[in-house]
């Protein structure tokens, strides 16, 4: 038996976004990397994100600010020394971006700073107004394709990684365009896989963000927390007959309100901040305006702003929904809440080591502590770029690991796929059902009676696709959303209390004695703990 194709490499990094790219490009210093996405390089959230990346690099501001206002956001949640080292290192990985090529805006010779929600100061760079993530991903992706020490593999899978329960060796991958099986052998691996936004009905994220990283992550053996912690963006698009996309929170920091169906603002009653309020917040108050009137959304009103810099910065969104029959300098824009970030995931330490020995992570799929229960607006990128770092510091202190003696050969089998025993599923409408599922029951609201549905519902389905057959990613894809959703709801159930963008209706106060508490999952304790 000969098995898949095996190649070795000294890291293998998964995902194509603004985490693994840039610590793609630090560790190629210490070896060679190969990096594996699941669709093009371009595809991943990074790539969508608007609003931009908060920094403390103005003479007004300070990481003490930072810092006070990403506790403050995170209900009281936060790794306190996780947030003071990104808050602190964050503005020299900016300027390594800077570097890089990625060319933030400027107002005449200083940087073009913005503001957002539960942000203290204007500390957000962005990029063609609205097009950060694009200009950030495409300096990123340029300075990784010059670099020869980095190989990048498109439209490659991750099935599964090699582990031993204590320790990765390397991974199991499908190449989609070929169809072949493939085992990557290394002894360090990278995930920075992105999130989960496909479980739910609404979301901003793109088709590729259904929760790969941690659902193989858990299967290898890798503590996963927090998960309960999924953050909504108050303002998504509202198109029943088309897709719908992310409406930035810079639009709402710009002077956009937001208005209920007889023009009224409504956020004045719900936090002094209005439209500024943390977004757990304003996605409730939304939520809350939506049951009590006829329309399905609320509006967000900018006509009262000047046409001329609408246009200017905010020219994708602008463009976005002119292409679609709407002009936002004259319309009020439909919005709904719609699942954006997953705030928990695959645990890490300070330098990306998670609890299998030889698997790091950073990025959305990993929990580093930095975001609590509810991020703060723009600390997403610059945490990837914080925690790669870091990643690379470690493993260049330490030095990498070397030699694989797990035998691979439980994974031959793989090559010729395993079909399902009984009757045939049907993929997609599987995959609709869950999405319906989590949106009703895992959603802004939660409660333990639908929680405990959805849980069970989500377990019976979880026994019916183990064994089906491997090469197909429709069924790849959908086994990831059973394991992700089912960590969610059983999170979920665990914290019984509201926190941050976890909202109980069943326990709608914050209690004291879960403000150190957090759930944790992982092979020996798949039902869980709280600790």
């Amino acid at each position: 038996m000969s098995g898949p194709k095996r190649i070795e490499t000294d890291f293998l990094v998964v995902g194509s976004g603004i985490a693994g790219l840039y610590t793609s490009l630090h560790l190629s210093r210490l070896g060679e990397i190969e990096v594996i996405t699941k669709n093009e390089v371009k595809e991943s959230s990074t790539q969508y994100a608007q609003g931009g990346i908060a920094a403390v690099l103005d003479k007004g501001d300070s990481w003490e600010l930072h810092m006070e206002d990403t506790l403050e956001a995170g209900a009281d949640f936060c790794d306190e020394e996780a947030v003071e080292l990104m808050v602190k290192e964050g503005p020299d990985r900016v300027r390594e971006l800077i570097e890089l090529g990625t060319d933030f805006d400027y107002v005449e010779e200083n940087l073009d700073l913005a503001k957002e929600g539960a942000h203290s100061r204007r500390r957000i760079l962005h990029a063609r107004g609205d097009a950060t993530g694009e200009e950030i991903r495409e300096s990123l992706t340029e300075a990784v394709k010059k670099d020869q020490n980095i190989s990048i593999n498109e439209k490659m899978f991750l099935i599964d990684l090699m582990s031993d329960g204590e320790r990765v060796e390397g991974a199991v991958c499908l190449d989609l365009e070929a169809r072949k099986v493939l085992v990557i052998s290394s002894s360090n691996v990278v995930l920075a896989s992105g999130g989960c936004g496909q479980v739910y009905e609404n979301t901003t994220n793109p088709t590729v963000s259904t929760g790969d990283g941690v659902a193989v992550a858990y299967r290898a053996g890798a503590d996963i927390t927090d998960m309960e912690f999924i953050q909504f963006h108050p303002t998504a698009l509202y198109n029943p007959d088309g897709q719908s996309f992310l409406i930035s929170e810079s639009v709402r920091g710009e002077g956009g309100f937001l208005r209920d169906e007889e023009g009224q603002r409504f956020m004045l009653n719900y936090h002094e901040d209005a439209e500024l309020a943390p977004r757990d917040v304003v996605s409730r108050a939304i939520v809350e305006v939506i049951e009590a009137q006829d329309d399905p959304y609320v509006n967000l009103d900018v006509t009262h702003l000047d046409d001329q810099f609408i246009k200017g910065r905010f020219p994708k969104i602008y463009g976005t929904l002119k292409d679609i029959g709407m002009n936002m300098t004259t319309e009020y824009i439909p919005v709904i809440p719609s699942a954006h970030y997953m705030i928990g995931g695959v645990k890490t330490d300070l330098y990306g080591r998670t609890s299998l020995e030889g698997l790091y992570s950073c990025g959305e799929v990993a929990c580093t502590g930095v975001h609590g229960a509810n991020r703060l607006a723009s600390n997403s990128l610059l945490e990837g770029l914080v925690f790669g770092h870091r990643i690379y510091q470690g493993l260049r202190d330490e030095g990498k690991r070397s030699g694989s003696d797990i035998s691979y050969e439980m994974y031959f089998n793989v090559e010729e796929g395993r079909k399902p025993e009984g009757k045939g599923i049907d993929v997609g409408e599987k995959r609709e059902k869950i999405k319906m599922q989590m949106e009703k029951n895992a959603g802004i609201s939660r409660n333990e009676r639908g929680l405990r549905e959805l849980k069970d519902s989500l377990e019976k389905d979880i026994k019916k696709v183990e064994d089906i057959y491997l090469k197909d990613l429709d069924v790849l894809e959908l086994k990831n959303m059973l394991t992700v959703g089912r960590l969610i709801a059983s999170s979920a159930l665990l914290r019984e209390e509201s926190r941050g963008t976890h909202f109980r209706d069943d326990h709608p106060e914050s209690k004291s004695k879960y403000s150190n508490m957090h759930t944790l999952f992982n092979k020996e304790q798949p039902h869980g703990e709280i600790r």
